[in-house]
């Protein structure tokens, strides 16, 4: 518990730092910033580029169309959340599935890796129109494919890459030796796969996920700006950058909704790790401090 909570109080540390730097900013740098000549070398510290930290938390309970602005937040960040755990999961499922595959077949890994990593060159932005536009063709069980399904997508094609990489790397990190017992005891490959790889996999895996998570979150927020899919806290952001005239505090209330989503996603990853806490040490680990005989 002594390591965890040392973690916690580190990250408020951190927090209250970048707040203080937030506010030293805001204090010393003039409304219209530094230029030197035509090039601008500090930011312009008005409420219209960088607000207050106590205005950006008070806004939130101004009134909104919906209710208040912290209601709004919580309602479409809620939207977003969903589709970027649907996304996180058919990513998990696509790349460790590609991952089996790859170690399976040494002809698949050299021929499909270098184009699951050439995959992750695409802008995502331009890549959100096509799905939207191909899945507006789509009919699955005789209903039509929606609007979100198309968010899901676009966010899971950047989850799946470091599933895929890292499940590869975890899979192929039992030694030789380890295989060959296995074989001598006539394991067949997939008892070989379910009893050694898989959890020699996890202390690979995990990290991965949690890249994963964090993309998923990325995603699904550039998905719903580039789409302009309503009812996320991609669209919400848009909504109050074209309010931010003379404040700008609702945008950068919208923008720290989006990162602590990101961390809610996180701690949901957090909870998988602490299903498989008993594989989550390397093999050697655990022989080093044993010793060896």
């Amino acid at each position: 518990m002594r390591p965890r909570a040392g973690r916690v109080v580190y990250a408020a540390g951190v927090l209250g730092l970048v707040l203080a730097v937030w506010e030293l900013v805001k204090f010393a740098v003039p409304e219209r910033g530094v230029s030197v000549g035509d090039q601008r070398i500090l930011p312009r510290t008005g409420d219209g580029a960088l607000p207050h930290v106590w205005s950006v938390v008070t806004v939130l309970g101004e009134r909104d169309n919906s209710g208040t602005v912290g209601e709004t937040l919580l309602r479409t960040a809620g939207f977003t959340f969903g589709l970027a755990l649907l996304a996180l999961l058919i990513g998990t499922v696509v790349g460790v599935a590609l991952a089996i595959l790859m170690q399976r077949f040494g002809w698949v890994e050299r021929g499909l890796l270098p184009y699951i990593i050439v995959s992750q060159t695409v802008p995502l932005i331009a890549l959100a129109p096509l799905v939207a536009g191909w899945g507006g063709k789509i009919v699955i069980a005789g209903e039509p494919w929606r609007p979100w399904m198309s968010i899901a997508v676009i966010a899971s094609y950047l989850a799946f890459f470091p599933v895929a990489v890292g499940m590869l790397r975890g899979l192929q990190a039992p030694s030789k030796a380890s295989v060959e017992l296995l074989h001598s005891y006539s394991a067949i490959w997939w008892e070989t796969l379910v009893h050694l790889r898989f959890p020699a996999a996890v202390p690979h895996f995990l990290p991965a996920l949690r890249l994963a998570a964090a993309a998923s979150v990325i995603g699904a927020v550039v998905a719903e700006i580039s789409t302009g899919t309503a009812g996320g806290i991609g669209r919400q952001i848009i909504v109050f950058a074209q309010q931010a005239t003379g404040d700008a505090s609702r945008l950068y209330a919208a923008v720290l909704a989006a990162a602590l989503l990101g961390v809610a996603v996180t701690a949901v990853v957090g909870l998988a790790e602490l299903a498989l806490r008993r594989y989550s040490r390397p093999a050697g680990a655990s022989r080093s401090r044993g010793g060896t005989r």
